[in-house]
């Protein structure tokens, strides 16, 4: 691993996770100061806002949008500066969905494992956003397929993936199997500030479902 954590500890835990459980404890015990810890200067978690931006670019306020892996709430809110009226959200820890539920920006928030089947109808979202969640021990480029079952024909995935595993983890040759496949349509692929304090980027997706 190669991304700079800036010395944050429960950063360096976190790409070294070794399965949802270890997951769930990690973002359990980091809930009540993970919003503080990213979003300061030595961080600056700049990846919520640029993908909300993107999110409403492409799919505009009015319809459902889930946010797979919402953690504290932090891109529902940057949703809902904007005017999105209605967000869901999905994530595997109790505590960082008990955070997320104060911010008030959901309709509805439920546990869920990434890894995997969603417990979600199908075509049932205009569209999904997954910010922070595509990265180094976390979730794997077979979520997309995922994404795109719940997402309704011509809705949106809007996603981040580190950079420094878009290539190796996957997510690409991922990305293009659906493309080929006349699943996906990538409507932008761009190299993106994710953690502008230490320098680390992200690729933000931005794929229209066929």
């Amino acid at each position: 691993m190669t991304t700079s954590t800036g010395g944050d500890p429960h950063l360096e835990r976190a790409y070294t996770l070794s399965g949802p459980d270890d997951a769930r404890a990690l973002y359990d015990e980091w809930a009540d100061t993970y919003d503080a810890d990213l979003t300061g200067e030595a961080q600056g978690y700049v990846a919520p806002s640029a993908t909300a931006d993107a999110v409403v670019a492409a799919a505009g306020t009015g319809g459902e949008i889930l946010d797979a892996g919402c953690g504290t709430g932090l891109v529902g809110l940057e949703l809902q500066r904007r005017g999105v009226g209605t967000i869901d959200g999905l994530d595997l820890s109790p505590g960082m969905l008990e955070r997320a539920r104060a911010t008030g920006a959901y309709r509805d928030l439920r546990e869920a494992d990434l890894t995997v089947a969603l417990d979600v109808a199908d075509d049932r979202y205009d569209a999904v956003v997954c910010v922070g969640t595509l990265t180094h021990g976390h979730v794997g480029p077979s979520v997309l397929s995922e994404f795109v079952r719940v997402v309704r024909p011509g809705g949106f995935l809007v996603a981040t993936v580190l950079d420094d595993i878009w290539e190796s983890g996957g997510y690409r040759a991922e990305v293009d199997r659906l493309c080929a496949g006349d699943v996906l349509e990538a409507v932008s692929i761009e190299i993106a500030p994710y953690r502008s304090g230490q320098q680390v980027d992200c690729r933000l997706l931005v794929l229209r479902v066929r």
